[in-house]
């Protein structure tokens, strides 16, 4: 009778396992990135690993067209008498539709029998797909493995993985994204995507939820979401949009007619009386030659409005600070005027405190009105200048005192700055 097998069996082992193996120093909290590939495998060079980097700012993307996790997998060196194995170095889940792994697999490793088609887009250089019963997971799973092609070498696989039960037929825009990924699979096999060189987006950038449009080889629009048609009338554009060429939307399609000039991705910001649209043109290419482009939109009116406002309430703070440093020193300067007419010597005393008082507390309104954060101060720019004022002050020629400063004093908020002072 034969013993039921062990479940534990088909569990990959946690990253600790590799870094150990690897003599990988690791925080305890720390996961594999691709930044650890060229530590931890070998075979992956620099320039390579710089790939992987550039694969995974982007491929949020892919997972969303995809409507799937997307995992990173580095082929591990080989060992004598054991079968291949492959590291997972990153992963992705999609805003699109619904995750296949509940917990992070970031630094789990799998062989060939647990992945057969990340073994064999490993091994023919091809996209491999198929639906597999995943043991790991107690489900079945569609597998789309993707090699990752640069210079000429397979560096890694890409495997797109969804759980089988979500499969439906899908509608317009559901066959819509799963092209443009299988388009941008092709051209990640081929070493065509990442691009090498491209324009960097900051934080707010356009995603797949935003806004698509999908452009033929002649610039002619063939696919249009609903959020990229709002983005469009937004801007002015009228009529219809598919089946329009872009470059008839007038600033809306330049992105498009640069990014197939340049065979790069284009990011234009598109302004039309108080709404600015964010677009990001990316070319498809096929056999080298670009073969149509999917470009993103995203209406960031609203932000943009909001960082007009706190430049202009950042210099509207500073001018007040200004104005009220001017106040100060007009103040001071009566003050000095009239500590001139008395005789007492008491009188003078206290004039010249507070002289001094009004000074230090125009000094810290004086930084606020030149520096870039106005609820902030670098009490070294205070102090400085104060301790120059009091040995004005304090001393005389013929019993001079020097004050030295050693230290920094650190950064402290304007109101309690103003205490201070």
């Amino acid at each position: 009778m034969n013993e039921p097998a062990d479940p534990t069996r088909f569990l990959p082992p946690l990253r600790g396992d590799l870094a150990a193996a690897k003599e990988v120093e690791l925080d305890a909290e720390e996961d594999f990135t691709a930044e650890h590939v060229a530590l931890v495998v070998p075979p992956v060079d620099h320039d390579a690993s710089r790939h992987l980097k550039r694969l995974v700012v982007s491929w949020a993307m892919l997972a969303d067209f995809s409507f799937s996790d997307l995992l990173l997998y580095v082929p591990l060196p080989e060992q004598p008498g054991s079968r291949p194995r492959f590291l997972v170095v990153n992963q992705v889940r999609p805003n699109t539709g619904q995750t296949l792994f509940d917990e992070e697999v970031v630094g789990r490793t799998v062989d060939d029998l647990q992945r057969p088609l990340v073994a064999s887009a490993a091994r023919d250089r091809r996209i491999t797909e198929d639906v597999v019963d995943s043991e790991w997971l107690g489900q079945k799973v569609k597998v789309t493995a993707v090699p990752v092609l640069h210079h000429g070498q397979v560096v890694a696989v890409m495997a797109r993985e969804s759980p089988l039960a979500l499969t439906r037929p899908p509608g317009d825009l559901a066959r819509t994204y799963l092209e443009i990924f299988d388009r941008l699979a092709a051209m990640v096999a081929v070493g065509d995507f990442p691009f090498p060189d491209e324009e960097v987006l900051s934080a707010g950038g356009p995603r797949v939820g935003d806004g698509v449009l999908l452009v033929d080889s002649t610039g002619r629009v063939t696919f249009a979401s609903p959020n990229a048609v709002s983005a469009l009338r937004r801007l002015g554009v009228s009529g219809a949009v598919v089946g329009e060429l872009a470059s008839n939307f007038g600033p809306a399609g330049d992105g498009v007619f640069r990014s197939f000039l340049s065979r790069r991705p284009a990011i234009e910001d598109v302004e039309h009386d108080d709404v600015t649209v964010v677009s990001r043109s990316i070319p498809l290419l096929a056999d080298g030659e670009v073969d149509g482009a999917v470009v993103l939109m995203r209406d960031v009116s609203e932000l943009r409005s909001r960082d007009r406002a706190l430049i202009s309430k950042d210099a509207t703070i500073r001018e007040i600070h200004h104005r009220v440093k001017n106040n100060l020193q007009t103040i001071s300067s009566l003050l000095r005027l009239q500590g001139r007419r008395l005789s007492e010597p008491s009188a003078k005393a206290a004039i010249d405190e507070s002289v001094r008082r009004i000074g230090s507390i125009a000094l810290v309104h004086e930084t606020l009105s030149r520096g870039s954060a106005a609820d902030e101060v670098d009490l070294d720019e205070i102090v400085r200048p104060l301790v120059r004022m009091v040995e004005d002050g304090l001393t005389s020629p013929d019993r001079p005192v020097h004050f030295e400063i050693t230290g920094s004093a650190g950064v402290v908020g304007s109101p309690e700055a103003t205490s201070l002072a």
